[in-house]
C-alpha cells in the first residue's frame, strides 16, 4: 500500500462550538414518541432512559472535559488503502514495552479503552511491574469517528485487519500482539489470519464461533454451555434487530441517525444497557454524531453480512476473558473455528464493555496472557 507514501499525520479534537450550540438546540427541540404505559423496554429502549440520557446531553454533560481527555494522548491520522484512519498512539515510558493493537466495536469507539491505557502502558505507576508494559495503538475502526465515514463499499472486518497490518508496519512494529472487543474480537482473528509473521498473539472478549446445524453438536452439550446457548438465543429473540437492519438496508437507518441527535442517542444506547454511567454512553455516542458516522459505522454490518467467510481455523495463539453478563463464546464452537486457543478466563461481571466496567480484570488477563508470548 502506498496512499501519500506513508504519511502519519498528527491530529488534534477540536470541535467548533457551531456545533456543539446545534446539538444543544436539537436536543431541545426534540420531538419524543409516545409510549404505551407499562411496557418497560420490550417494544424498544424505553422513553424514560432515553429522556434522562438526552436532559444530561442537554444540560449537564461537558464535551470540552472529554475532548480535553482524548487529547492527553497522542493522536493521528494515516491514509491506508484509500481510507481515512485515526488511532491514538499511546507509547509507554517503557522502551522495551510491547506493541498491542486495541480495537473497539459498535457502538463503541476508542473511549472504550479510555480506563485501561494507563495501567498497560505505564505499570509502574499502576502498581505492577515494568517489565509488563505495553506500547499501544488504539484506532477508529473505518467508518466510525474521526476515521469516517467510509469513502467506498467493502470495508468489512478482513479488509480492516489487512489495514491494522499496514498501519502496525508504518509505526515500525515487527511483533506485536491484537486486543479486541466486540467488532474487534470479530477483526482480531483476521489480523491473525493475514500476518502470522508479525502478530503473537490474539486476546478477545468475544469469540462468535456459533452451532453450525448439525445435530450432534448439540447431543452431549454442558450445562454451562447450555446456559451460553440460552443466553444467546435470548438476544437473537430480543436485541437482534439492530443487526438484522444494519446489514440490510444501513442507507435508510443513516437518515435518522444523521439528522436526529435524540435518534442516534436512542440506537445506540439499545446495547450499552443500564449499567453504565451516563457520560461514557454519552461520550461514545458524540463521537458519532460529531464525525456523522451513525449510518457510516453501520455498513460494517453491511459490508460482513456479504463477505466471503474463511474455510480454516485460525493458527496464531488466542485468548478468550469472558465477563458475565455478556455472551462471550462456547468453548467447543470456538475451538472448531480457532485451532490455537491457549486461554479461557471467565469473570463472573464485567459485562459487554469490560473495558470500562472491570478495568483491572481485563488488565490483568492481558498481562498474563501476552507474557509468554511477547
Amino acid at each position: 500500500m502506498s496512499d501519500r507514501g506513508d504519511e502519519i499525520r498528527p491530529f488534534r479534537i477540536e470541535v467548533p462550538q457551531a456545533i456543539l450550540d446545534d446539538l444543544r438546540d436539537r436536543l431541545t427541540r426534540t420531538r419524543w414518541p409516545d409510549e404505551l404505559p407499562g411496557v418497560g423496554d420490550s417494544y424498544g429502549v424505553s422513553l424514560d432512559l432515553v429522556k434522562s440520557l438526552a436532559e444530561r446531553w442537554r444540560t449537564g454533560y461537558d464535551w470540552r472535559e472529554w475532548e480535553a481527555e482524548l487529547n492527553r494522548h497522542q493522536q493521528f491520522t494515516t491514509t491506508i488503502d484509500g481510507q481515512n484512519v485515526h488511532f491514538l498512539h499511546v507509547r509507554s515510558p517503557e522502551a522495551d514495552a510491547f506493541p498491542l493493537i486495541l480495537t473497539h466495536g459498535w457502538p463503541g469507539s476508542v473511549v472504550e479503552y479510555l480506563d485501561v491505557i494507563g495501567p498497560l502502558s505505564d505499570p509502574a505507576s499502576h502498581a505492577a511491574k515494568p517489565d509488563e508494559a505495553f506500547h499501544l495503538v488504539i484506532p477508529s475502526l473505518p467508518g466510525y469517528g474521526f476515521s469516517g465515514p467510509t469513502r467506498e463499499t467493502g470495508w468489512n472486518r478482513y479488509r480492516t485487519a489487512v489495514a491494522w497490518a499496514e498501519l502496525m508496519r508504518r509505526l515500525g512494529y515487527d511483533r506485536y500482539g491484537a486486543v479486541g472487543n466486540d467488532a474487534g474480537s470479530m477483526v482480531n482473528p483476521e489480523l491473525g489470519r493475514i500476518d502470522p509473521e508479525h502478530v503473537v498473539g490474539l486476546h478477545v472478549t468475544q469469540i462468535f464461533s456459533f452451532p453450525s446445524g448439525d445435530p450432534s453438536e448439540m447431543a452431549d452439550l454442558t450445562p454451562e454451555e447450555q446456559g451460553q446457548l440460552a443466553t444467546l438465543q435470548w438476544f437473537y429473540e430480543n436485541k437482534f434487530s439492530f443487526n438484522q437492519l444494519m446489514s440490510q438496508q444501513p442507507q435508510t437507518l443513516a437518515y435518522a441517525l444523521s439528522d436526529s441527535p435524540v435518534g442516534l442517542l436512542a440506537w445506540n444506547a439499545q446495547l450499552f444497557g443500564e449499567d453504565l454511567d451516563d457520560d461514557f454512553i454519552l461520550t461514545n455516542v458524540m463521537l458519532y454524531w460529531l464525525t456523522g458516522t451513525g449510518g457510516s459505522a453501520a455498513r460494517l454490518y453491511y459490508e460482513d453480512a456479504h463477505a466471503t467467510l474463511p474455510t480454516e481455523p485460525t493458527t496464531v495463539p488466542m485468548g478468550l476473558a469472558a465477563f458475565g453478563g455478556d455472551f462471550s463464546g462456547i468453548r467447543r464452537f470456538a475451538e472448531r473455528d480457532h485451532s490455537n486457543i491457549v486461554r479461557w478466563s471467565t469473570f463472573d461481571h464485567g459485562g459487554h464493555f469490560a473495558a470500562h466496567k472491570a478495568p483491572d480484570l481485563l488488565v490483568g488477563d492481558i498481562r498474563s496472557f501476552f507474557e509468554p508470548l511477547r
